[in-house]
């Protein structure tokens, strides 16, 4: 997989470089949004990791550009700016992805593999795609609200069953905390609270407890997983 890291900060993208080669990616590097954006363009890398911070040429304008040429490359935005403003306005732009510095690798490092997992989907083109959603034997009905796991019916509250439906969509991805947050409850809710850990634990007691297997995970430090594991 090639990566297209656009960052001006030298110390960062020769550490973020390394890191991403020491686990088998291929990364170009631009210091600024300019030349980030030519390489782009010319080069078609499977995912852009993009600084919002540039010389030349600011992220947001990248990204903007990016889009208006058709490309779907997945982008995901780095900032040391955490309003919600200045996320909602990358995602608005097209951005698949927001991470705020300072950051642990660890962590871009999975949403970059989630994000290359998404993309690599294929598109059904189907408009019944996310209305019915199945992982292993669970099976979701975002119409009539109804959710079964081995033909068993889960009784389920209107919210547990948004963020069993959310993650179900994005099975096989880490989804965080706060992207759980701002989709089910809403996009200025406080994270600090437990409410996102109560409901979890909620949700497990009725899709996993009476099953043999696991379905819904704890990543620690990221976020929550829906996904069979041996």
């Amino acid at each position: 997989m090639k990566l297209l890291l656009i960052e001006d900060e030298s110390k960062a993208a020769g550490y973020l470089r390394r890191g991403f080669g020491e686990c088998g990616f291929s990364v170009d590097v631009a210091a600024d949004g300019e030349t980030g954006l030519d390489l782009a363009l010319a080069e078609s890398p499977d995912l852009v990791i993009l600084d919002v911070l540039l010389p030349r040429r600011d992220g947001w304008s990248v990204l903007a550009e990016l889009r208006r040429a058709g490309r779907k490359t997945p982008v995901l935005l780095l900032t040391a700016r955490d309003a919600v403003a200045d996320r909602v306005k990358g995602l608005r732009l097209g951005a698949d992805d927001y991470l705020v510095k300072p950051f642990a690798f660890d962590e871009l490092l999975a949403r970059v593999r989630n994000l290359l997992r998404r993309a690599a989907r294929p598109e059904t083109g189907s408009s019944t795609a996310h209305v019915e959603l199945a992982v292993e034997d669970l099976r979701l009905d975002r119409i009539r609200h109804k959710a079964t796991r081995a033909g068993q019916a889960l009784d389920l509250t209107p919210k547990e069953f948004a963020l069993l439906a959310l993650l179900a969509e994005r099975a096989g991805e880490v989804v965080s905390r706060t992207v759980i947050a701002e989709a089910i409850w809403d996009i200025n809710f406080e994270c600090s609270t437990n409410v996102i850990d109560v409901h979890v634990r909620r949700l497990r007691g009725k899709l996993d407890d009476p099953f043999p297997r696991r379905l819904l995970h704890t990543v620690r430090g990221f976020g929550y997983v829906l996904e069979a594991r041996e």
